[in-house]
């Protein structure tokens, strides 16, 4: 056994601040409904309403799998940290 005290990292860091925002993005985005409930300007002739709701499926793909790698990561460099 060792004296020397417990190094314990810190919960909330940069890394997993940056993780939620990119998982509460597009609930914000979503539940703002009078930010998209209109329909010009249309794109391809699909009103603004719809098309704007189809890009958010696609940009939270990506911030969900940032936010997994992200993630990753971040335990990699817990784990890696904790076993010296």
């Amino acid at each position: 056994m060792s004296d020397a005290p417990e190094v314990r990292r810190p919960v909330v860091t940069p890394v997993r601040v940056v993780i939620a925002l990119c998982l509460v993005a597009p609930f914000v985005a979503m539940l703002w409904v009078s930010s998209y409930a209109k329909v010009d300007p249309a794109f391809l002739g699909i009103p603004f309403f719809y098309w704007y709701q189809m890009l958010w499926v696609l940009i939270s793909t990506a911030l969900t799998m940032i936010a997994y790698k992200l993630w990753q990561r971040d335990q990699r460099s817990r784990n890696a940290g904790g076993k010296a």
